[in-house]
């Protein structure tokens, strides 16, 4: 699955913190009580895919970082070493 895509392809705008605290639910028909439990339902797995696309981020730059961070630091060894030699 590619960033910001559901399962059947759909390519989905990211979704932005007020959307969540802001987002509201029609109620169900006559008869009953309630929120559309499917709307909420699509709206929640919405948030989900959204939030493991984030954590996927995160850890991949965290990974980008350390690397980063190393290359950094065998770079300042390397040239240390030689400026004394």
């Amino acid at each position: 699955m590619t960033r910001g895509t559901l399962y059947d392809g759909t390519r989905l705008a990211r979704l932005h913190p007020s959307q969540v605290r802001d987002r509201q639910f029609s109620t169900v028909g006559f008869g009953r009580r309630g929120l559309d439990p499917r709307e909420v339902r699509r709206f929640l797995h919405r948030v989900a895919l959204e939030l493991a696309t984030l954590h996927h981020d995160v850890a991949r730059l965290s990974e980008e970082n350390a690397r980063i961070k190393r290359a950094l630091r065998d770079w300042q060894s390397a040239w240390s070493e030689r400026r004394q030699a």
